[in-house]
């Protein structure tokens, strides 16, 4: 025979109170005296009541849901944020939903639209196209708060930025410093703003050098994207890069193996920094110096700032705020002083 389900009724019978005392109680609502609370919640331990998820987001209108949705969740660095705003929000009651929006506008509308209809209490979103007029709309329009994951849209939405500037001025200064002046630069061409703000970045640490910039931006069209070919070809010539900061994981192997594929060594002939800390770059050998950012303070802030809207904290309607992240310079065995091997010739 199947055990009746415990009901509030039988919590509020039991602790002796009402059952809009023990409903607030069991809804954290501020005016309840200790000694309710404590009968309240002892009647519960005893009966083992689970009050149902969906009859107090009813009540409430808050479902302790997030959704967040990244551009493609197989890459290590979203995985990574992914695990770390999880846990953030957890400690405060929260499940976070991931998405993959495979960089598509059509798909990524979709996942949003659902969210809402599944009364989401806010959204972490990382954008695959910031200028599309209608996720700009969509993201304006919806009823609940967004956080934008270092992306810039003309929309009412507050934003977590990484300082992607300052830091690739920061890895040039260092590699000006170890005497390298041709430096190459690989990215994925996404015209998203950390690519915007990297290559400004690059041409910025050349000015400040006083030196010219140099035709060494190398791009493809996807993060999964191969340099090889490219690079390959820039180290055959006279005046060939020393140095080579890469963007990602796929970016990074490929232009890896041009280098290799030259005879040349790290960091002895080659110095390579990566943008993004991931077990590759921290395993390969020799393990790879790279642009870091704290994730766990990343995940902090956008926690932070979906919660004081979700909250009532910060009003609906106040102005967006923007969380500007710096990077940290992780010093590993990939990088050095420029020596004369630096110029060998392909093999």
């Amino acid at each position: 025979m199947q055990q009746r389900k415990v009901r509030i009724h039988d919590v509020a019978k039991l602790a002796g109170v009402s059952v809009g005392s023990a409903s607030r109680v069991i809804n954290d609502a501020a005016n309840v005296s200790p000694t309710v609370r404590a009968k309240v919640e002892q009647a519960i331990d005893i009966l083992g009541y689970a009050p149902s998820h969906a009859a107090r987001t009813l009540r409430s209108r808050v479902s302790k849901t997030v959704g967040c949705l990244f551009s493609d969740v197989t890459n290590p660095l979203y995985a990574r944020a992914f695990r770390a705003i999880e846990e953030s929000l957890r400690s405060d009651g929260y499940m976070l939903l991931l998405a993959n929006g495979l960089n598509e506008v059509e798909r990524e509308i979709e996942i949003l639209r659902m969210f809402q209809q599944r009364g989401m209490d806010g959204v972490i979103y990382a954008p695959s196209n910031e200028n599309d007029p209608r996720i700009v709309e969509l993201v304006e329009s919806l009823p609940m708060p967004v956080v934008l994951y270092d992306r810039e849209i003309a929309a009412r939405a507050d934003a977590v930025l990484f300082d992607h500037s300052h830091g690739v001025q920061e890895v040039c200064r260092r590699l000006f410093e170890f005497g390298h002046r041709r430096i190459a630069l690989a990215l994925w061409d996404a015209g998203s703003r950390p690519v915007r703000h990297r290559i400004a970045g690059y041409r910025a640490a050349y000015r400040e050098a006083g030196l010219p910039v140099p035709e060494l931006i190398l791009t493809r069209q996807s993060s999964t994207g191969s340099v090889f070919e490219d690079l390959f070809e820039l180290l055959g010539k006279s005046d060939p890069p020393t140095a080579l900061l890469a963007q990602g994981t796929h970016i990074l192997v490929s232009a890896l193996r041009a280098i290799v594929r030259t005879g040349r060594r790290i960091p002895q002939d080659f110095s390579v920094v990566g943008i993004g800390d991931t077990d590759f770059t921290q395993t390969y050998e020799p393990a790879i110096s790279v642009m870091r950012t704290p994730t766990e303070l990343v995940a902090a802030r956008a926690k932070d700032l979906l919660l004081d809207r979700v909250s009532g904290r910060v009003p609906r309607q106040a102005p967006s705020r923007h969380c500007l992240v710096p990077y940290q310079i992780i010093d590993r065995d990939s990088w050095g002083p420029v020596l004369p091997a630096a110029t060998a010739s392909c093999q």
